[in-house]
């Protein structure tokens, strides 16, 4: 059927339909792009700590910039990979009470289930946001950075938490599954 022969409902209904499937294409690339940056911040983690023991085992001078950067590469990629679980399904969940509804009961309590990660993951964002704001004049010791920068991977976790709620709110909607980023 050509673009010309629809009606406008139809005409929308495929446009609303692509937006839809182009916005699940967009999460699944941002997931993936969160876990190739957390794998990147798990070598240079590696790598800061490596340096650390040998620069205080061998060359008995030990970097005191590689502790404070290890703990702020943590935080990123921890803070990434939970907004990715929360996108693959892969968080901590107790499916038993919604296995033992009926499966329209099914969908709506997972839709309130998303909703309220949803509301977590945006609360996080604000409050995150705003103690990175009233820190950043004071610097991370050791890096110079400002201290503004440990909070600054929470804010992004909770903000894509919330992009990834939608998502599978809008799949349960439309009766299908959001596939893992990695598949």
């Amino acid at each position: 059927m050509s673009a010309q022969t629809l009606s406008p409902t139809e005409s929308s209904g495929s446009t609303v339909s692509r937006v839809l499937n182009g916005y699940a294409r967009l999460c699944a690339a941002i997931a993936r792009l969160c876990m190739v940056l957390s794998v990147i911040g798990v070598i240079c983690l590696v790598a800061a700590v490596s340096y650390q023991i040998f620069g205080r085992h061998v060359l008995n001078n030990t970097p005191t910039w590689a502790e404070s950067l290890s703990l702020l590469l943590v935080l990123y990629v921890t803070m990434l990979g939970a907004a990715v679980a929360v996108r693959d399904a892969g968080h901590i969940g107790f499916e038993s009470l919604v296995n033992l509804l009926p499966e329209a009961g099914q969908r709506r309590l997972q839709i309130v289930i998303h909703l309220l990660v949803l509301l977590f993951g945006a609360l996080m964002a604000w409050y995150c946001g705003q103690l990175a704001e009233s820190v950043h004049s004071y610097k991370i010791p050791n890096l110079g950075l400002s201290e503004g920068w440990k909070y600054a991977p929470a804010t992004l976790s909770g903000a894509l938490i919330v992009l990834f709620s939608i998502e599978h709110i809008i799949a349960l909607l439309r009766n299908q599954k959001v596939v893992p980023a990695w598949h």
